[in-house]
């Protein structure tokens, strides 16, 4: 599966939970609005009860009071009542249209003040108009409880409406609380979710592309050191053709570079058995013109013997020059890493090629895990430049060390003539010397087998130095057991 691919099915599968816990929030906050309404809606339903049975209740009050001192102020409330009390009932009606068995009782208590109110309004009548009738009613009615039972009743009535009311408000209060719950819950289940999917889905991506970035890369560090593998990649995605790229630029820079190897192997078996079969000439000519001086030298004119002292002379450099290629063509061959100690090393070559009247310092130098003869080759090279490059007046050479990390930064140091700085760069390369042709020690070539040695290890090197003031190679080489 490609990776476009699985970072858009997680997005998805995040986006669906997001919409999931959006939908169930959506559903439950309707409910919750219905709840809330309906609270609403019952607290009103409960206000206006109690506002119509205080009503009903003060105006039984008023005929009451009427009946007993014949005040007609006392009916003020009950004329009042006789006009608010129905639209209590219409208002009731409509917040309760919903609600069959709280309309029915409702529909009864209007019956019941109906009749109270047909009862009372003869009570009323009689009293102010003729006394015969209200002392019959007195004594068959209203001594009789008529008026007193139906308002009893239409207490009760009321009581057992609110009762209903209270108790389908308290279904809906915990409807609410509930919904409430719900949704809290619901919005942390999907949160939990959401950020477990999220981090999962990261994770197991960046892991993922991190752990074949890495092999990649360190395919690519084994390339850079010349081992060439391939990396291990089985998927199939957008890495996959990385991977198939690198893969194919490995196998085809082990081949070219083999190639390269065997032709430079080729030239290296050229240039060694072509310098040492130019020996042999040479030392044909050097015999000769030893021969002609030592047979003909009473025959020889003065000029033809100058011409003669000078051909041995550029015999002799001709063969040095030989002899540095052979020691450049030798360059490659490999030798099996060996415990070296450098500082007996410098000291074997020091002996050989430092004059007894240099001063020479040699500080604690290191024992290291490499090939000898290469780092013996690098060590010859600079030391019998700084022999070749010193001042004939108190010649001094000091190397030492400086370990950084696994490196090592060894230098090589002397007090001679110096080199121009312009001069830095070619002073590595074969045949560039700064003495004169004809100088027999001067051949141009040790500096540039410094150079490829130390390219050839992957190492580093640099000179410092001025006119008169002396030179300094500092180059870096590595303890290849640490490695």
């Amino acid at each position: 599966m490609k990776l476009s691919t699985q970072i858009i099915l997680a997005f998805t599968l995040i986006i669906l939970l997001s919409a999931a816990d959006s939908y169930s929030n959506y559903m439950l906050s309707l409910k919750v609005n219905q709840n809330s309404q309906f609270l609403s809606k019952s607290e009103a339903v409960i206000r206006n009860s109690n506002k119509t049975h205080r009503a009903i209740l003060q105006m039984q009050s008023a005929v009451r009071g009427y009946l007993l001192t014949n005040d007609t102020t006392y009916l003020a409330p009950y004329y009042s009542g006789i006009q608010k009390v129905p639209d209590f009932f219409v208002e009731q009606h409509t917040l309760i249209d919903s609600n069959t068995i709280q309309a029915s009782i409702l529909d009864s208590i209007s019956i019941l003040h109906a009749e109270w109110l047909s009862y009372t309004s003869k009570l009323i009548r009689a009293r102010r108009e003729n006394s015969k009738t209200y002392q019959y009613l007195l004594d068959n009615k209203l001594k009789m409880h008529i008026g007193k039972n139906i308002n009893d009743s239409i207490t009760k009535k009321f009581k057992s409406f609110e009762r209903i009311e209270y108790k389908t408000r308290a279904h809906h209060s915990e409807m609410l609380l509930h919904s409430l719950s719900k949704t809290r819950t619901y919005s942390l289940v999907f949160l939990s979710l959401t950020i477990f999917v999220g981090i999962c889905s990261t994770s197991y991506i960046v892991i993922m592309i991190t752990k074949r970035i890495n092999s990649m890369v360190r395919v690519a560090d084994t390339i850079s050191k010349g081992r060439f593998t391939i990396v291990q990649d089985f998927k199939n995605d957008e890495l996959s053709a990385l991977a198939s790229s690198l893969n194919i630029m490995s196998r085809r820079l082990e081949k070219n570079i083999q190639e390269l190897e065997n032709k430079n192997e080729e030239l290296n078996k050229f240039a060694y058995v072509v310098s040492h079969d130019l020996k042999a000439p040479l030392r044909g000519i050097y015999n000769v013109i030893s021969w002609i001086e030592e047979d003909l030298s009473n025959e020889l004119s003065p000029a033809l013997k100058d011409y003669l002292d000078i051909i041995p002379q550029r015999t002799q450099r001709m063969e040095a020059l030989i002899n540095g290629l052979l020691d450049y063509a030798r360059i490659n061959r490999k030798t099996n890493p060996e415990l070296v100690d450098t500082n007996a090393l410098v000291r074997e070559i020091t002996q050989s090629i430092v004059p007894r009247e240099f001063k020479l310092d040699v500080n604690n130098l290191p024992e290291i895990f490499t090939e000898r003869l290469k780092l013996e080759q690098v060590f010859s090279n600079l030391i019998s430049n700084a022999v070749k490059y010193s001042k004939p007046e108190k010649p001094h050479i000091e190397i030492k060390c400086e370990k950084i990390g696994n490196v090592y930064e060894f230098s090589v140091k002397d007090n001679g003539i110096g080199i121009d700085p312009e001069y830095h760069q070619r002073i590595f390369e074969i045949f560039q010397t700064l003495r004169e042709k004809n100088e027999m020690e001067s051949t141009g070539i040790g500096l540039a087998i410094v150079k490829k040695i130390i390219d050839e290890q992957g190492e580093t090197i640099h000179v410092q130095s001025k006119i008169g003031q002396g030179t300094e190679f500092t180059f870096t080489w590595r303890n290849t057991k640490a490695v």
